[in-house]
């Protein structure tokens, strides 16, 4: 079949492609000796051949092309990312899957709307999840090379997957791994999917108990800490002193982030200082938050918690948390 393909190809596309199948022992190696089963690796390794579309894409990614220093507006993401279309269908899903989504929060702590706004952020609540065949991916950008090991690490936790017994037909989703309703990276359903309908399986392509729970045990693997709201919209008076909040601290992750950030002061403290909610009571007055605004001075700013920190272990994007969390707030009400 390798050959067949070769003969009909550009010189370049064929010498990536010989490349490719050169590549390819080396990570079959690297799944024998992680615990693939023989059988498993038989069965899929004849199959791969190289995915230029995946390589195109993963090369036209913006980290690919250097730092990035402007921030965009968030206004107009916000506005094609919690829409009343995806909020509608947010209020129907939240509806349909009372029952669940309760026992999910009973047990995790997490709240049932977060759940539906992820999954409604993810994949439009399984509307699209993605039709590359995650194994080709990933084996094609392990072996471009850019980021090797995590994505040579990746493609040996979907064979994995199988070895668990989900079929290869099912490993569908985003050119760069990403599976599912919610939308998980190999490694993460190996770490946190789960079971939500005691059916024996995780099924976080086509059952939405499964699909969840998962998302529940995931935020509450990330140190979800119940009965805490992630953020509020707030309002900052002119005369605030922004030369006084100063974020000082370093994130090891997400640091760009975390730059846009203010430092942490509690509730009580930010109530003294002016700051206002523009459309939910004030939490405890001892949770901490800081202060982020999104669109510069005198526009909507926002009072994040610890579980905003959470929503951005998910991705880690100041925009894709916001809209989550605001996503959230509005399929409930």
């Amino acid at each position: 079949m390798v050959s067949a393909l070769l003969a009909g190809a550009t010189p370049a596309a064929a010498q990536d492609e010989a490349g490719f199948q050169a590549y390819l022992p080396t990570l079959r190696a690297q799944a024998i000796a992680d615990g693939v089963t023989p059988a498993t690796a038989d069965a899929v390794f004849p199959t791969l051949t190289l995915s230029d579309r995946t390589i195109e894409l993963d090369r036209a990614q913006p980290g690919a092309a250097g730092p990035q220093t402007a921030s965009p507006p968030f206004a107009p993401y916000k506005a094609s990312h919690v829409d009343a279309a995806r909020i509608g269908r947010g209020q129907v899903t939240y509806r349909a899957q009372r029952a669940q989504l309760s026992s999910v929060e009973r047990s995790t702590g997490v709240p049932e709307s977060i759940m539906v706004a992820i999954w409604g952020h993810e994949t439009n609540y399984g509307a699209y999840t993605g039709n590359f065949d995650l194994l080709r991916s990933l084996a094609s950008l392990a072996y471009e090379g850019r980021r090797r090991s995590l994505f040579a690490g990746e493609f040996v936790a979907a064979l994995k997957m199988i070895d668990r017994g989900v079929p290869r037909e099912q490993l569908k989703g985003s050119w760069a791994g990403a599976t599912g309703n919610p939308q998980f990276l190999p490694s993460v359903y190996l770490r946190v999917a789960r079971d939500g309908d005691g059916d024996g399986r995780a099924d976080i392509w086509t059952n939405a108990a499964d699909t969840l729970a998962s998302i529940g045990n995931y935020f509450a693997d990330a140190g979800w800490r119940p009965g805490q709201p992630w953020g509020l919209a707030v309002s900052v008076p002119p005369t605030f002193d922004r030369g006084l909040m100063t974020n000082k601290l370093v994130a090891p992750r997400c640091p760009r982030v975390f730059q846009r950030h203010s430092g942490w002061k509690t509730m009580a403290e930010w109530r003294a200082l002016g700051i206002a909610p523009i459309d939910r009571p004030w939490p405890g007055d001892d949770v901490l938050a800081t202060l982020f605004e999104p669109d510069g001075q005198g526009q909507t700013a926002y009072l994040l918690t610890g579980n905003y920190r959470v929503i951005l272990d998910y991705n880690c994007s100041n925009f894709y948390a916001l809209s989550v969390g605001l996503l959230a707030d509005a399929v409930e009400r």
